[in-house]
C-alpha cells in the first residue's frame, strides 16, 4: 500500500496524510498489508513499488487525491498521459506489471475521490487494466469514512457504470463536481472494509 504524505494540515493540523498513515498502522496491524509507503511522487511510488521485495504482487492500493481520471500524489497525476509510451512513468509501470499475478490476477486499487468517474474515469480504467494486465478498482464519488461508487474493470472488459454515477454538477464530458459519499449511495463501503466486494 502507498500513499501520499504531503497532504499536511495548516499551522501543524492535522491532514489528510495523518488518515492515511492512521489507517496504514490499523490495516498493518489487521494483516492486510504486508508492506506500506508514503510518498511525495510518483516517481518515488512506482520505483518503490517495482523494487520492493521479490514475489509476485497480488494486490496494490493507492490512498490520495484523485480527479476524474486521475490519481494524484501532490500535484502529479497518474492519468492516462501517463500510460503512453515515452512518458517518465511507464517505464515504471511496465516493471510493476512485470511483478503482478498472470492471468489478470492481481488488483490494482486506487482508494481516492473519483478517479473511475465520467467519461474520463472510463477511459483511465480501460488503459489501465490493459496496460498493467491486472484488475483496477476505483471510486467514481469524493471518498472518505464512507466510499461510494466502487467498481472494477479486467482487461479487455468495458465499463458498466454510468459515466454520470457520482456526478454532482457537470456532464460525463465535462464534469465539474462530484457528490459525497453516503451509505445509500451505489457500491459503498466503509473505509475499514479492506478486500474488493464480489460482483463490484
Amino acid at each position: 500500500m502507498i500513499y501520499d504524505r504531503t497532504c499536511r494540515g495548516r499551522r501543524g493540523l492535522p491532514g489528510l496524510s495523518h488518515a492515511w498513515i492512521t489507517g496504514a498502522l490499523l490495516y498493518r496491524g489487521l494483516g492486510r498489508f504486508d508492506a506500506t509507503r508514503g510518498v511525495t511522487t510518483w516517481t518515488e511510488a512506482l520505483d518503490w513499488l517495482a523494487s520492493f521485495g521479490d514475489r509476485p504482487i497480488a494486490s496494490i492500493q493507492y490512498w490520495g487525491h484523485g480527479k476524474w481520471g486521475s490519481a494524484r500524489v501532490a500535484d502529479e497525476a497518474l492519468d492516462a498521459d501517463a500510460l503512453r509510451p515515452g512518458h517518465p512513468y511507464y517505464p515504471r509501470l511496465k516493471a510493476i506489471a512485470a511483478r503482478l499475478l498472470p492471468d489478470a490476477a492481481s488488483l490494482w486499487w486506487f482508494r481516492t475521490c473519483e478517479t473511475l468517474g465520467a467519461d474520463a474515469g472510463h477511459d483511465f480504467a480501460r488503459r489501465f487494466s490493459e496496460l498493467m494486465r491486472a484488475r483496477v478498482a476505483g471510486h467514481t464519488y469524493i471518498i472518505g469514512p464512507w466510499q461510494s461508487g466502487l467498481h472494477s474493470l479486467a482487461p479487455g472488459e468495458r465499463p458498466t457504470w454510468s459515466a454520470q454515477e457520482g456526478l454532482l454538477e457537470g456532464t460525463a464530458a465535462a464534469p465539474a463536481r462530484a457528490r459525497w459519499s453516503r451509505r445509500g449511495e451505489p457500491n459503498t463501503i466503509h473505509f475499514l472494509n479492506g478486500a474488493l466486494p464480489s460482483g463490484y
